[in-house]
Formats: structure tokens, sequence, C-alpha cells
């Protein structure tokens, strides 16, 4: 059985394209391997160092996590800063990270023209505790976005390099999980291509039904199909998208051809997607509700997790300080 690692961002509540992308096959993968799931929370102080709310934050992230079928049994679910270690990996790394890499990495380039007044050490050395992380459960696997491959790499040779300074075949080189067609990308309702908090154009797994058929209501759409098996706009053809996984085949198949014929009334499409939307969410919803009021559960979940965590990646920094040359 492999072991898989993978991070989850700790701030702002769970979306469709969340749920339809990573979590719906993480529920599936940890039954297939040795899974490590974190809430990254040492990770949000690169871009928000003074964050209010980190740990509320975070026990959210656990929360809604479980509601969609994580099981702490058999998955390993935890906080990034439950589990000291990775920080004592995360310097001995540091050691052998070298300026010019760090530099040339994309997503700190891109950092540093989105936040100038904030270039601080942590964005710069943000890929070694990213390896950290990885490297401290000693994963086999890894899933990534594509704004992540370069960091998986630099991940492999941080590895390498280490396994090379050492004289040793300690760290297995980390490849990337591939979902491959279960990996489904939930559109924006804006008309663009990704559903995400930033871009506010996201449902969320919390939204009430209300919130959800305004939210859809107010979706973008175009004028309208004026001749039979036009071509959808991008603002449609992301509507479709997403009634694709939320609706039945019938009524999927009913409003396509409606399209083709030219007959669709958005409002009517509008509508029944809404409902869609609100009857796959309603049973999420209401198990985010019933876990948010069972406080001491969460706090046994989180302690079990960590224990599980730190158990594991106290082995990993032990043998890693015998082989550098220190006192285990």
């Amino acid at each position: 059985m492999e072991t898989v690692v993978s991070g989850i961002r700790s701030t702002g509540n769970l979306h469709l394209g969340n749920y339809f992308g990573a979590l719906k096959n993480f529920v599936k993968m940890q039954y297939e391997n040795r899974c490590f799931f974190f809430i990254a929370d040492y990770h949000a102080l690169t871009t928000h160092p003074t964050a209010e709310n980190i740990k509320t934050n975070a026990r959210q992230v656990i929360i809604e996590y479980l509601a969609a079928g994580l099981d702490p049994e058999i998955a390993t679910l935890y906080l990034q800063s439950d589990v000291p270690e990775v920080l004592e990996l995360y310097l001995f790394l540091n050691m052998n990270a070298y300026l010019g890499e760090l530099q040339r990495c994309t997503s700190f380039k891109d950092k540093v023209r989105q936040q100038p007044e904030n270039v601080n050490a942590g964005l710069l050395t943000y890929p070694t505790l990213m390896a950290a992380d990885i490297l401290i459960h000693k994963a086999h696997k890894v899933p990534v976005g594509k704004d992540q491959e370069q960091h998986l790499e630099m991940t492999r040779m941080f590895a390498s390099r280490f396994n090379r300074l050492y004289k040793t075949d300690y760290f297995t080189e980390p490849q990337a999980y591939n979902f491959g067609e279960n990996l489904i990308k939930i559109p924006g309702l804006d008309g663009s291509m990704k559903m995400g908090k930033s871009e506010g154009n996201a449902i969320y797994l919390i939204d009430s039904p209300e919130i959800i058929r305004k939210k859809v209501m107010k979706a973008k759409t175009d004028a309208g199909p004026t001749q039979p098996n036009q071509t959808k706009s991008q603002e449609i053809q992301n509507l479709f998208t997403i009634m694709q996984q939320v609706s039945d085949k019938n009524t999927l198949h009913f409003f396509e051809q409606a399209y083709a014929d030219t007959s669709i009334r958005y409002g009517d499409f509008k509508k029944q997607l809404a409902d869609d939307i609100i009857a796959f969410c309603n049973p999420l919803r209401e198990r985010i509700l019933d876990l948010s009021e069972k406080n001491s559960y969460i706090d046994e979940v989180i302690e079990h997790g960590a224990e599980k965590a730190r158990q594991n990646a106290r082995n990993t920094i032990s043998e890693i300080r015998e082989i550098i040359g220190f006192r285990k």
C-alpha cells in the first residue's frame, strides 16, 4: 500500500469546485492508500502573517471534510501546526536549498508581484516547507494541481539531494497522484473557467437553499441561441458543466435538446439547476451543521489525527537525525 500526502488550504469554506475536484477523490483514495491529509495552517502565514481565526478556520475545514466522507479512523487528518517535527525537517531541507533555485520558483515570483510589501522568507522557502510536509511521511504519491507541479519537482530534487549528500537511499522521490478522468473541474458562475473563493463565483457546501438559488439566478448568461445546434458560449457551457454533476441524465438531456432547438428559456434552466444543486448540497450541509455542534468529537478527531501524524513524523525525524549525525 502506497503512502499519499496532501495538504488542504486552511481558509474558507469548501465549494462545489473543491468537492468535485480533490475532495471526492480523497474520499475514495483513503480506502486504497495510506493517506495523510493535513490542514496547511502554517502555510497560511506566508500570505497572511497576522491572520485572524486561524484555529477556527482550520477546524471548519476539518468539519467539512468529515462531512464529505473522510474517515478519521482510516485516513490521518491533522493540523500541520500539531506536528512540530515538520519544522525540524523544514530546517534541515533549508540548509541544502539554494537561493537561486528558490528565487526561480514560479509561485514565488507571482507572490512577489502580488504582495510586494510582504516578500518574506516564508514565501521564498515555501517549497521546502511543502517538501517537509511530504517527506516527513516518506510519501510515494502526492495529488497536485497544475499550480503545484513545480513544487513537487522541487520536493523530488530535495529528496534526491538529501540522499546524495548523506550517501543514503532514505527518501523515495514522490510522484504525482494522477486522478485521470476522475478529476472534474467545476467552472464559476461568472463565466470563468474556475470556481473559487477569491473569484466570488462559488457555491459553498454550507450555503443555504436561499443563497444557492440567489447565486444561480444571478449567474452570467448570454442572449440565447439564435440558430439550431449553436455552439454554447463559455457562460452557458459552465452552467451545463455544473448540471452534468448535480442533475439526472433526463434533466440534462431535456435542456441540451432545448438549447439545440433554440427553445431553451434560461430562467427555467437556472431554476432547475438551482433546485438540483440544493438537492445535492443539502445532505452535505446538514452533516456540516450537525458536526459543528459536536465540539468534543471534533476535538477528539483533531487530537487523534495529531497523535497518528506525530508518531510517524517522530520516527522519520529520529532516523534523519541519525543519518545527518545528530543525537536521536
